[in-house]
């Protein structure tokens, strides 16, 4: 059985005041266990983004607790809030956030020299990283001369190359055609099952979402339903039209590209 990663307990965040109050979360509770790919989808404004917040201590809840292995991560400061987001969570950007001026290898290897990562544990990292994500020949272009699909790819050896607790992965097919985002979520899906990698991916797209071995649905700030993939019997396809489904019923959804 897999090993609790992160416990999200009855998380509340609200906007405004003096009645003027705006319940983005309204009462969340759910777990991601260690090695599980987690979709989190809604339609806009539902708080799947505040949720992911959140979690990144971008936003801070206005109650509920968020624990990482069993640590409140509302007690961090300083250093160790600093090692959290550094280290123990990766970031995967719609818009990429790449920097321009430095080639991918440099934009991956960042990370690793602003923690002080040795140099040797971080090339073998990346030589891993660049196989798996297939970008051996794009390391050392800048981000101009790179295609969407190969700036996400970048960016995803970027969140992962310190070998975080949990990627968090914010719309990550948003800035992509149909056949980059398939080819990314290929990939994100193999770092999962082969490399062991705990993904928490926020998204309206079925097709990325049907990549997910669960997903937590939510409407008005609240979990509204949760669906499971059925291994093995279950294909993919059949897993994207039961997401469809529920998206259906909360007014989202998507053309079926797979």
């Amino acid at each position: 059985m897999k090993e609790k990663l992160l416990d999200i307990q009855s998380l509340k965040k609200n906007y405004g005041k003096n009645g003027n109050v705006t319940k983005a979360l309204n009462g969340i509770t759910f777990q991601v266990l260690d090695r599980e790919f987690l979709g989190i989808m809604g339609s806009s404004g539902s708080g799947k983004t505040t949720l992911l917040n959140c979690i990144a201590t971008a936003v801070h809840p206005t109650e509920g607790e968020i624990l990482l292995n069993g640590e409140d991560i509302s007690a961090y400061k300083g250093k160790r809030l600093a090692e959290y987001r550094g280290k123990r969570i990766g970031y995967l950007f719609q818009n990429f956030e790449l920097l321009d001026n430095l080639t991918g290898r440099e934009n991956i290897m960042l990370p690793p020299a602003i923690q002080n990562v040795p140099e040797k544990e971080g090339a073998a990292r990346l030589a891993q990283l660049a196989e798996y994500l297939e970008i051996e020949d794009i390391l050392d272009k800048f981000p101009s001369q790179m295609s969407g699909g190969e700036k996400q790819r970048i960016a995803a050896a970027r969140a992962m190359i310190l070998n975080p607790d949990m990627l968090l992965a914010d719309e990550p097919t948003g800035s992509l055609d149909s056949k980059n985002a398939r080819s990314l979520m290929e990939k994100l899906s193999l770092l999962n099952q082969q490399d062991g990698s705990t993904i928490l991916m926020v998204t309206h797209d079925c097709n990325a979402a049907s990549y997910c071995s669960r997903i937590l649905f939510i409407q008005d700030g609240r979990i509204f339903h949760e669906l499971r993939r059925k291994y093995p019997k279950e294909t993919q396809q059949d897993f994207y039209e039961r997401i469809l489904s529920v998206m259906a019923q909360l007014g989202g959804g998507s053309a079926n590209v797979l």
